[in-house]
């Protein structure tokens, strides 16, 4: 089952980066900026193997969507690949849970290839023969491998074309290559592969072989399928294997061969959790350094969560213990203190962040300060130059330039102007069970501590509200609101409670205040 993807929109092309030898049925006389597509090459597909369960990770999260850098493995993979081809070449073979994979990534765009029945690597290509039949070659990549990059498929690619092979594999050399399949060359300075041996068939001699299969190749396609159906189940999970195809391929007479990657860790999937958490390990600090490199501070990176795909600016600094989430944007010369969580959000330059604030899917302007412990949930807009402080909840809002809200204060819907000064334990009422309501807060207004507008409500330019005053009508520009009981004073009142307690319990009672012919008959000694 094939669903076709176009591509997202016409795309611009460089010159080629390299020169490949000729094929036996395909004259190649340059590469496309993404390996396929040029009038004088051959056209090259990517084959992402997705299918799998993933059983060792012990979860109800298909395999491939468990998240390293902030993003789904298979996301990674796939921005890998269409930097090599076009969307519209790249197909990703679904299996387990095969419509909710789908959904995660639709976004990017590529095409999808139902393995309805998962019976192996081998049969996952199988699953594709209609898919990939109209290409020269294909890519194969894995799903679960989220560190391979754009730069080493393309040195794969080009080094299959100019070996004018029929499978090229990648392969890489580990200090410990215990569970992997050993790569047996002709020579030892040979590209070409006699087979690919798995551990438990490997011989003492072959176990001592550090280089291993990484799991990604390129094919010619039609090499590939003139042969695949060749490849046996007769192994302890009765699947077909791709692996074999190295040996199904040397038997029919065509040339296989290995390139090995320099960085052995590009190939590392994420097969348990442990893995899982070497690998965003692994992301993360390369993403603390390159931030370094583009000039951002960032203290005990080891200690700081930043996605992949967030952007700091230059004489930022971040302290220990910050997230930085999705696609979040910081700018310039800000300070992001300790134990603040920032997702999908908006940071302008010269902007202070300080301990424990959560801001999610908000925009802050450039000189605002922000904390400690503020909350910002979605849809939060604050100005320039301005504060939100201590226990500050806001959500759905826009706070003027220069509008202060400093301590204790719940803002939701609400349109605040500039200069604007919310006094503490302020809320705006925006629900009333059912609906939810806006407030309207005009430039230069003053709102006193403890106060209560009860959406919809407007205050005009200027105006103040008097302190612990409940608003339900809107305010004129320039007037004063006060909105509470009058006061009333009972002189003794409180001394006079005090005696009745203590009567009542069989004490004595002694009246400290002006006594009335009531309070004598509480008289006892």
């Amino acid at each position: 089952m094939l669903q076709a993807r176009g591509i997202l929109g016409p795309m611009k092309k460089s010159k080629a980066s390299s020169t490949a030898a000729p094929l036996s049925k395909h004259r190649t006389s340059s590469l496309s900026p993404y390996g396929s597509g040029a009038a004088s090459g051959p056209s090259i597909a990517v084959a992402i193997m997705a299918a799998g369960k993933g059983t060792r990770l012990k979860s109800q999260i298909p395999k491939v969507l468990h998240e390293v850098g902030g993003l789904p493995l298979l996301e990674h993979v796939i921005r890998a690949a269409v930097r090599i081809a076009p969307a519209k070449d790249v197909y990703v073979i679904i299996g387990h849970e095969a419509d909710r994979v789908r959904a995660a990534v639709d976004h990017t765009r590529v095409n999808f290839v139902l393995q309805a029945e998962q019976r192996g690597t081998g049969h996952a290509l199988m699953s594709a023969r209609a898919a990939l039949a109209g290409y020269d070659h294909v890519i194969v990549l894995s799903g679960d491998a989220p560190l391979i990059t754009q730069k080493t498929v393309g040195r794969l690619r080009n080094f299959h074309l100019e070996e004018q092979a029929v499978m090229t594999l990648l392969s890489a050399e580990l200090d410990n290559p215990t569970g992997y399949g050993r790569v047996l060359r002709k020579t030892a300075r040979s590209a070409e592969v006699l087979a690919v041996v798995e551990e438990k068939a490997s011989s003492p001699a072959q176990k001592k072989i550090r280089e291993i299969n990484s799991g990604f190749y390129v094919f010619a396609v039609k090499e590939l399928y003139a042969n695949i159906g060749k490849l046996s189940t007769a192994n302890a999970h009765g699947e077909y294997y791709l692996t074999d195809m190295a040996a199904v391929l040397r038997k029919a007479r065509q040339r296989v061969v290995a390139f090995k990657t320099a960085n052995a860790a590009e190939v590392l999937g994420g097969n348990t959790r442990a893995e899982l958490a070497n690998i965003d390990e692994q992301m993360r600090l390369a993403k603390c350094r390159q931030l370094m490199a583009d000039g951002v501070t960032v203290f005990y990176p080891a200690t700081c969560v930043i996605d992949s795909d967030v952007a700091v600016a230059p004489d930022t600094v971040i302290e220990p213990y910050v997230q930085l989430l999705g696609s979040t944007r910081i700018g310039a010369a800000c300070r992001i203190r300790s134990y603040t969580v920032i997702r999908d959000s908006e940071i302008g330059d010269g902007v202070i962040v300080r301990p424990g604030c959560m801001i999610d899917e908000s925009r802050v302007a450039a000189g605002a300060v922000l904390g400690p412990y503020s909350h910002l949930r979605p849809g939060s807009e604050i100005g320039e130059g301005a504060h939100v402080g201590n226990f500050v909840e806001t959500k759905k809002i826009k706070l003027g330039k220069g509008s202060k809200a400093n301590h204790l204060t719940y803002l939701g819907d609400a349109e605040i102007g500039a200069g604007v000064n919310i006094g503490a334990g302020t809320i705006t009422c925006n629900y009333d069970g059912v609906n939810k309501h806006k407030t309207v807060i005009e430039d230069s207004v003053f709102i006193g501590s403890d106060s209560t507008l009860v959406a919809p409500v407007r205050i005009g330019k200027g105006a103040y509200v008097g302190a612990a005053s409940c608003i339900t009508d809107d305010v004129p520009a320039d007037a004063l609101a006060v909105g509470r009981a009058r006061q009333i004073v009972k002189d003794g009142w409180a001394g006079k409670k005090r005696a009745e307690r203590k009567h009542k319990a069989g004490e004595t009672v002694s009246v400290a205040y002006p006594a009335t012919p009531d309070d004598l008959k509480y008289e006892r000694h």
